[in-house]
């Protein structure tokens, strides 16, 4: 019998998700022989379209939209050697308040039992050695990241299985030097109220709380080019203006948070699989 091969599987909320916090592990365990699999659990509908044309705008077909973006998805897989991809196909939900939340289909809508079930049949299949998603506020929020890690949190019971699991985060330190970043490049970003200027503030974790820094450095022009693979958001990419030299500076390191773990490894860690291999 074939030994089964280590598996990293990535649960993410929309096409491009999979590039902007987790192409540079997706790349490099994709080189060292690991398979690596990319759940992407929404069509994208609420992305922008052809020509920049915005969601609930005259001439934004989300139908049209998703298959545009079905499409670079699986050119975004390809740059990044993505062994498996498996799209759970839900209506993108759109913003926090936005109506999409609460359309028929909607990832949000949707009962969290029901994405549950489904996750951990491919879950069961795959067998992942590392499951990777977002925090319990979806990083920044967004309803379908908090969905995404509600349905990943109760797969996981489903199945009983055991993997390192992951959340995916950012270093306070990072997300000042994104600020000053953004500043060089001209991006004039508007004062945002109390409220939002409070919420900015809760993005990511002080850096002594990161328990794991992957060091992606050597596939930072893969991640570059899996982001720009998805152009039909590149109004959105903010990190495609600065160009591969600079984005491999800024965006070397990806950072997580260690949440489950039946290795022991000892913390922090640079490898996700430490304990594992």
């Amino acid at each position: 019998m074939t030994e089964r091969p280590l598996t990293l599987m990535a649960v993410h909320a929309h096409p491009d998700d999979e590039a902007t916090g987790t192409g540079g592990v997706l790349a490099r365990y994709a080189a060292e022989g690991i398979r690596t699999v990319l759940v992407t659990c929404t069509d994208g509908g609420c992305g922008d379209g052809p020509g920049g044309v915005k969601p609930g705008d005259p001439g934004h077909d989300p139908a049209a939209v998703a298959s545009m973006r079905r499409q670079e998805l699986e050119a975004s897989c390809a740059v990044l050697k993505i062994s498996d991809l498996e799209m759970l196909d839900y209506a993108d939900s759109g913003m926090m308040s936005w109506p999409s939340n609460d359309a028929p289909g909607s990832f949000w809508r949707t009962p969290v039992a029901e994405g549950a079930a489904r996750l951990a049949e491919l879950m069961r299949h795959y067998r992942p050695d590392v499951v990777v998603t977002y925090d319990e506020n979806g990083f920044y929020g967004h309803p379908d990241h908090i969905q995404a890690n509600r349905i990943t949190t109760a797969a996981l019971e489903l199945t009983g299985l055991t993997p390192k699991v992951y959340w995916t985060t950012m270093p306070r330190s990072m997300m000042r030097r994104f600020g000053e970043t953004m500043s060089e490049f001209g991006e004039d970003m508007p004062e945002p109220d109390p409220a939002e200027a409070a919420a900015m503030a809760e993005i990511g974790l002080p850096d002594d709380e990161i328990t794991t820094w992957v060091d992606t450095t050597a596939f930072s022009g893969q991640k570059f080019d899996a982001l720009a693979a998805h152009a039909s958001q590149g109004e959105n990419i903010f990190f495609l203006k600065m160009g591969k030299e600079k984005f491999g500076e800024l965006m070397g390191m990806e950072t997580f948070v260690r949440v489950k773990d039946a290795t022991g490894a000892p913390l922090p860690e640079d490898d996700l699989f430490a304990g594992l291999r």
